[in-house]
């Protein structure tokens, strides 16, 4: 497939009346896999987890912009509870494990494991799209950043109870923020999500809207899940 979220948003463009929600598309290989301001990626067939989740927040509208960091807390859990995986989030959608590489600027032993891209495709729909190195080899990697899970020591390796541990994660996040309103805090997310940061505590650069830049320590999150810098 060219790209699981362009699939799913497709299907919901053409179907907007159609109950497909919640929905799940997995793909064994992506050639056109969409990333952060605009990049593209691809994979080899069999060797990643690949899927979008179709689904409404349910939640007010200015607690929407938690979503990525709702879904990246879902695959952290996966990956802990599923393989025993020490996952942490890179603050908004990168997950990474840690190696026993030597430390890179800016990463220390960390290497990205995957990423997350959530797409709006209408008022309160939203396309959730994963990508994880699972048995992919350091050759095939495109930067020294990246890592993948036999690389970094993971054996017994079953995409599909990966799958499940990711869906079922996102469904128990999406409700428990539900019952809570949107408001993650009362939710007890926020400590969960601030738990497992990469980021929060270390030193970062942030690059702002116009080209600016903002170097400093992440200290923790703003009400809108948007990162404190001092």
């Amino acid at each position: 497939i060219d790209s699981t979220n362009t699939y799913l948003a497709d299907k919901l463009a053409a179907s907007p009346e159609a109950d497909l929600l919640p929905a799940l598309v997995v793909a064994e290989a992506q050639t056109a896999g969409r990333g952060r301001s605009g990049r593209t990626w691809q994979t080899s067939v069999g060797t990643s987890l690949i899927c979008s989740v179709a689904l409404t927040t349910q939640v007010p509208p200015e607690r929407r912009s938690w979503l990525p960091l709702m879904a990246g807390l879902a695959v952290v859990r996966a990956l802990r509870s599923t393989l025993g995986v020490p996952a942490v989030a890179k603050w908004p959608n990168d997950i990474l494990v840690p190696t026993g590489a030597e430390d890179l600027p800016g990463w220390l032993h960390l290497r990205k494991l995957g990423g997350i891209l959530v797409q709006g495709v209408g008022p309160d729909t939203y396309v959730v799209g994963l990508g994880v190195n699972v048995t992919t080899a350091r050759a095939d990697l495109p930067v020294a950043t990246a890592t993948s899970l036999v690389l970094a020591g993971v054996r017994d390796l079953n995409r599909n109870m990966l799958l499940t541990s990711f869906a079922t994660s996102v469904t128990e996040i999406m409700a428990q923020w539900r019952a809570a309103g949107g408001d993650p805090e009362a939710a007890g997310l926020v400590a969960e999500i601030a738990a497992v940061s990469a980021t929060i505590g270390a030193r970062v650069r942030v690059e702002l809207v116009g080209g600016a830049e903002l170097v400093g320590t992440a200290t923790g999150l703003a009400p809108d899940g948007g990162l404190k810098v001092l």
